[in-house]
């Protein structure tokens, strides 16, 4: 049975209200993207308008209708809502031009004008929009219920949103804590990998704290409640995602000023030309070549189609070009962003590695000698029961030597397993269980570990991830492009080093929790400019806050993928130098372009204020510099 969706969360989350669950399937596939699909349906009248123009000026005026209908319409109503507010930008010239092109007997022209502006805005809107439904997907991680245990045993489900501070709850096997509390009996272990990143389950028993979101993995908890769900820690990353996409840098601000101040200052100065050309130059008020025409030449010449798609157009070529390299960026201003970093940040499990265990060796640390492929087999066989990373690795390491008998075997939840092989009592489990069940001097490890007792005798195996194997070739490319590197990882200092060092990585900040590593992204993002590469719900508030935040798209959490600006579908880390290269070269096809249509709006307004150049020429300059602007962001498509 799915979850409930309540209003309150959907409607706080700032989704699409086409995506609404509250719609029908009819009315929701209908109004998916319907500005898109409205301009391309007006593109299509107007070329058949434009056929029909050479035939029937009648058939063609009809189709024209159409044009001016779907794409006009909306244009005159944002215009109109921006005028009542005082507030004259590019989209109100737009449409000012393309309207008063009919009056001048220009209707086709108007028409072009109307549909390259929509068809520009709508696409950019389509694939830069970025959801808050990262939010949503963290609300899922925790139950809406639980069960509540009183004192005399009873158990009753209640919701989350019910349960105060210092009610007990049980928590069984394979189920997700929901609320934050203190473990009071049981023990289990617990995947905490929303907030460290690493896949390694952690021992929990009593007097230890949990946080929500965490999955039991193998045994049954109660927990004391200590905080609720609106202050629980998935609250806070949740506050945390929020905050760091508010701080995100706003790119091409320029632009957007630049639209508002040449909106006002063109249709100022045509409204002069049309009052005082006829003054200045001894003309006639009206006719062919009267102040009113050319003022209204003037202003259809400077009307800034080749600027409007000048941006866009050069960024939706690179991002189609990076889509079909399995690159997907929420919107072309994530290249600027890019462009701009000096600092490339990785997660580690999961990003760097591939989040899978290996068993990397066995050693015996005391006892009389045993033989090592035996302590093999005996682990694999203890371990062949268990779910968790560690004893898959060690059924993977051992899967060729035979599998032993068992007898008295018992697992102890959160802690080890134990039973009879041979007529010899064998252990294994985390450092903790082993003392428990002999009085042994044992140095903790350093790394990934788990002991295995045979007797008397001592093993250690130890354990670490598989690296990509691409990572190294990734980080030698970055360095080639003078872009420093760091890892920033939850997982704890002498593992993060070891696998920094086979890498080359300098910089290396392991232990950190999500505030952590958020404040670290934060101060590189602002003093460097940082592109954090990461896949974990714990990842999410770093990448939402990083100047470019890429999320793993096959391994990675939803969460990290919907809160990253850029998604890398195949996991392929050796996309990440091309994607900095491409970044590189949109900038310099977008400047050009910007040089080009200003460049063409001069050339085109001028002579058409003098009246050295007729309507159809002014026309014909500036639809010109639309195309050699489109054709010119084609070349990012390489």
């Amino acid at each position: 049975m799915s979850e409930p969706v309540y209003f309150d969360e959907f409607f706080a989350s700032g989704k699409e209200e086409t995506i609404s669950p509250f719609l029908t399937p009819t009315s929701r596939k209908w109004g998916k993207n319907l500005s898109l699909r409205s301009s391309y349906l007006s593109a299509g009248l107007l070329a058949i308008a434009f056929v029909f123009s050479f035939t029937s000026l009648p058939t063609s005026f009809l189709f024209l209708i159409g044009v001016y209908f779907l794409s006009g319409t909306p244009a005159l109503l944002n215009a109109i809502h921006d005028l009542r507010g005082f507030e004259v930008n590019i989209d109100v010239l737009m449409t000012l031009a393309a309207l008063l092109s009919v009056a001048i007997g220009s209707p086709l022209e108007g028409g072009l004008l109307l549909v390259l502006f929509e068809l520009s805005a709508s696409m950019e809107n389509a694939v830069s929009q970025k959801t808050k439904s990262a939010l949503l997907s963290l609300r899922r991680i925790s139950p809406r219920m639980a069960r509540i245990a009183l004192d005399d045993g009873t158990l009753y489900e209640c919701a989350i949103r019910e349960i105060p501070v210092g009610a007990k709850i049980l928590v069984k096997a394979g189920e997700i804590i929901p609320l934050d509390g203190v473990v009071t009996a049981g023990s289990a272990f617990v995947n905490l990998v929303h907030l460290t990143g690493e896949a390694q389950p952690l021992s929990k028993k009593a007097g230890d704290a949990v946080p929500a979101g965490g999955l039991n993995v193998d045994g049954t908890l109660t927990i004391e409640v200590a905080r609720t769900s609106g202050d629980s820690t998935l609250a806070r990353i949740i506050q945390m995602i929020t905050q760091a996409s508010e701080a995100k840098p706003q790119v091409q601000q320029f632009l957007d000023k630049f639209g508002k101040y040449y909106a006002s200052s063109i249709i100022a100065l045509a409204t002069i030309l049309a009052f005082t050309l006829p003054w200045l130059l001894s003309i006639p008020a009206l006719g062919p070549e009267g102040g009113v025409y050319r003022a209204l030449t003037f202003l259809i010449a400077a009307s800034p189609c080749a600027l409007i798609i000048a941006t866009p157009t050069a960024y939706l070529s690179a991002i189609s070009s990076c889509a079909r390299k399995g690159i997907l960026l929420k919107g072309g201003r994530v290249f600027d962003a890019v462009s701009h970093c000096k600092t490339v940040a990785f997660d580690k499990t999961g990003t760097l590695t591939t989040g899978e265990l290996t068993c990397t060796g066995v050693t015996q640390l005391a006892g009389p000698p045993v033989d090592t492929q035996k302590a093999i087999a005996i682990a694999a066989t203890l371990e062949r029961s268990a779910v968790h990373p560690i004893a898959k690795a060690l059924v993977a390491f051992g899967e060729k030597l035979p599998l032993l008998p068992v007898e008295q075997f018992k697992a102890s939840a959160g802690f080890g397993l134990e039973g009879v092989i041979d007529n010899m009592p064998v252990v294994i489990g985390h450092r903790e269980f082993i003392l428990s069940k002999k009085n042994l001097t044992i140095p903790p490890s350093p790394g990934l570990s788990a002991y295995l007792l045979v007797g008397d005798a001592l093993f250690l195996f130890t354990f670490t991830d598989k690296m990509r194997t691409e990572s190294k070739d990734v980080i030698a490319g970055l360095k080639k492009r003078d872009l420093s590197v760091a890892m920033l990882t939850g997982d704890h200092k002498v593992s993060a080093e070891t696998v920094a060092k086979s890498i080359e990585i300098d910089a290396v900040f392991a232990d950190l929790r999500p505030e952590d590593k958020l404040d670290i992204v934060a101060k590189l993002s602002q003093e460097q400019g940082l592109m954090m590469i990461g896949d974990g719900i714990n990842d999410a508030p770093a990448l939402a806050r990083a100047s470019v935040g890429i999320a793993m798209g096959k391994i990675g959490s939803s969460t990290a993928v919907e809160a990253a600006d850029v998604v890398f579908l195949n996991d392929d880390l050796s996309l990440l130098g091309q994607l900095y290269d491409k970044s590189h070269q949109t900038r310099r096809i977008v400047k050009q372009n910007l040089t080009l249509a200003l460049a063409v709006i001069v050339c085109a307004t001028t002579p058409a204020t003098l009246g050295w150049i007729p309507l159809w020429l002014a026309v014909i300059l500036h639809e010109g510099g639309t195309v050699l602007v489109g054709l010119n962001s084609l070349r990012l498509f390489k």
